[in-house]
């Protein structure tokens, strides 16, 4: 096979997949009018190829994908123009996968599928090499990004630092457990202490008044329980209280971060428990994604809290710790198809007690829903095996 014949989908990984198992010198795109005319998207998935190492022309054609007929003629056209060539029946409309069918049926030009539930590769007509291929191909986050002509940016943690915190977020997470209630005011507490101009460069000492202004006229006072079993767990030290008001040290800047962040504590519980599940060749928490990848202007960005990577399914994570809103179900289903496609999973993490009409909606858009009660109990890891399986 030295060219692969693609029915273009609006699900990335169907677009880009058989050409990562197969790596034909040329695949041919069978495309309705926008995607045919849009070149950035054409640019962004020769980008996405060649940044995984496949070399292949890329070709796109413009095609009526609803009229079988009219498909039909032009895929015989592109069947002698490129006479050694395989038809991928993956993806595309019914009236695609329709003429793609007649025309193996009347030719025999080779056809395969994929099976997203086996993950294999199936022979649909002449096509030896693609019987029960198993597909064993591994996108990382970047990849799943990329592919839909996204990119991957920095978030508010440094990923390639974490391996030396993964001690730290058990600890970290007990202790927003013991203080949970009060959680959002202790936060707020250090965000107001610690404020740093943003011109200014960050400094790891912290001295303030006991008691700071809040939002809206309130005031807030240091919760000295909490301060100390930071310091007990090693974030902060030096820790004093004085009739003139509170002093400490971060450890590090990234504890910093961590003690700054009022949801960081669950996104980390999460991200650490998605790696003791073993099940991901790659986790990253606070995942910015752009939507438009493109460095030369400021494009539509979202942050992921947690995403993860199976093979080639993703997995996305929202986490809140307090109530889930429809708007946060909504938003995070978005993603998921948009990056994603049908093959990806998404669950929302709660630290509170889940509704009933919340868990309905969350249902309705195939989302799974860990509340409170599930982590508690310590079934956090296990909801999420049990998700990807």
């Amino acid at each position: 096979m030295k060219t692969l014949i693609e029915l273009y989908d609006e699900r990335p990984v169907e677009n880009v997949l058989a050409g990562e198992i197969f790596r034909p010198e040329t695949i041919v795109f069978l495309c309705p009018t926008e995607a045919a005319q849009d070149k950035v998207m054409q640019r962004k998935m020769r980008e996405f190829f060649a940044h995984r190492g496949v070399k292949t022309e890329l070709v796109f054609l413009e095609s009526s994908m609803y009229y079988a007929q009219k498909i039909k003629k032009q895929l015989q056209t592109v069947t002698e123009t490129y006479p050694d060539c395989v038809l991928d029946i993956t993806g595309g409309t019914d009236a695609a996968l329709f003429a793609g069918g007649a025309l193996c049926a009347e030719t025999g030009i080779p056809a395969f599928t994929y099976s997203r539930k086996q993950n294999k590769f199936f022979d649909i007509h002449n096509a030896p090499m693609a019987e029960d291929l198993e597909c064993k191909v591994e996108y990382s986050v970047e990849d799943c990004f990329l592919m839909a002509g996204g990119a991957l940016r920095t978030g508010r943690v440094d990923n390639a630092a974490l391996s030396a915190y993964l001690g730290d977020i058990e600890p970290f997470f007990n202790t927003y457990m013991k203080h949970r209630r009060d959680w959002v005011e202790i936060i707020n507490y250090i965000q107001r202490v610690s404020y740093v101009p943003k011109d200014d460069p960050i400094t790891l000492d912290v001295s303030g008044a006991y008691e700071v202004k809040g939002e809206r006229g309130t005031r807030i006072k240091a919760d000295e329980p909490a301060l100390k079993d930071f310091e007990e767990i090693g974030f902060i030290k030096d820790l004093r209280f004085t009739d003139d008001g509170v002093s400490f040290r971060f450890r590090d800047e990234m504890t910093r971060t961590f003690l700054r962040d009022v949801g960081m504590v669950l996104e980390l519980y999460v991200y650490k428990a998605c790696l003791d599940s073993r099940l991901f060749g790659d986790v990253v928490t606070s995942a910015v994604v752009d939507w438009d990848s493109d460095h030369m202007r400021e494009g539509v960005t979202n942050e992921i809290d947690v995403m993860a990577t199976r093979g080639i399914v993703p997995l996305f994570v929202s986490c809140k710790t307090g109530d889930i809103s429809t708007e946060a179900i909504n938003e995070l289903a978005i993603l998921r198809d948009r990056f994603g496609g049908n093959i990806a999973k998404a669950a929302i993490v709660t630290a509170e007690r889940c509704r009933a009409i919340t868990r309905h909606r969350a249902s309705e858009l195939s989302i799974e829903v860990i509340d409170i009660d599930d982590i508690s109990d310590g079934r956090l890891e296990w909801h999420i095996v049990k998700l990807m399986k």
